[in-house]
């Protein structure tokens, strides 16, 4: 069979809406917008004009970049689409960029044969309902809705926190976001934020950036309290404490994909304070 590599645009939206629906994945416009405005999405179309495949990066501001929306059509594999549109990407950043993914179960054994190894895990949480739960700890500053003037400051927060700067993905996200809100402890200062993004199922929950873990209990409190539907969060899997909070919520363990790395032995450094990823994309 004969495929072309392709870069997409927001004209193949619908299509990758469709193939990531065709693996049971829930990409919607708004998501793939979010992709496209920070990076690029390529892939493989048919003789039809039906993409098959798709890969996305997202490279941030310095020296990091994140692999995701890794997906070949179930009728077209085994022709090797899943390691070139995975190449391409590869291909498309500097050898000195640390390349992130986080690995499916299939994914997993073709990223390792590329170069990557596995450095962390992420606890993938799934709730029907949020249950409020009360914070053991006093909070004596307060959680505002974003105003244009914190982004600057939102932006540092999240660089020390995730391993490098994201200003172009975090402009975009906040965009997309159903609620940002930060958190000013009594001098004013900007300590914590939050956002969530409406899925097509899930109402996601992150990033989240805290300085301790009742901070982030006070966060996702604010984030879901009154929502009736379903909800997801992404916690790095270093973050233990959250764990029993979450279970209390409502949430359950639904998976520990690894977080792979390429061009880096180890994760960019972090400082302990990333309590929920944005989406397993973004690294």
């Amino acid at each position: 069979m004969n495929f072309e590599l392709t870069l997409f645009t927001s004209t193949d939206i619908q299509g990758l809406i469709e193939l990531s629906a065709s693996v049971g994945w829930d990409y919607d416009a708004h998501e793939i917008e979010t992709i496209m405005a920070a990076g690029r999405i390529v892939g493989h179309k048919n003789m039809e004009g039906k993409i098959v495949s798709s890969a996305a990066i997202i490279p941030y501001d310095t020296n990091v970049a994140s692999i995701g929306m890794v997906i070949v059509h179930e009728q077209c594999r085994g022709f090797g689409l899943g390691r070139v549109v995975t190449q391409a990407c590869i291909n498309s950043v500097s050898e000195e960029t640390a390349i992130l993914l986080v690995a499916t179960k299939e994914g997993e054994p073709l990223y390792q044969k590329m170069g990557f190894t596995t450095v962390e895990h992420v606890h993938k949480y799934l709730a029907d309902k949020f249950v409020e739960t009360t914070s053991e700890a006093d909070f004596l500053g307060t959680i505002k809705e974003f105003q244009e003037q914190d982004f600057e400051q939102l932006v540092k927060l999240d660089a020390a926190a995730f391993g490098d700067s994201r200003r172009i993905f975090l402009r975009k996200r906040i965009q997309q976001s159903q609620r940002c809100v930060v958190v000013k402890n009594q001098d004013n200062q900007m300590i914590g934020y939050g956002l969530t993004i409406a899925g097509p199922i899930y109402l996601l929950l992150g990033p989240i950036v805290a300085p301790s873990m009742e901070i982030a209990h006070h966060i996702i409190n604010e984030l879901a309290k009154g929502h009736q539907e379903k909800l997801r969060i992404d916690c790095p899997a270093i973050q233990k404490e959250l764990s029993p909070i979450l279970q209390q919520s409502g949430f359950m363990l639904a998976a520990t994909p690894p977080v792979m790395i390429r061009n880096a032995k180890k994760m960019p450094t972090r400082n302990q304070t990333l309590f929920a990823l944005a989406a397993q994309a973004f690294g």
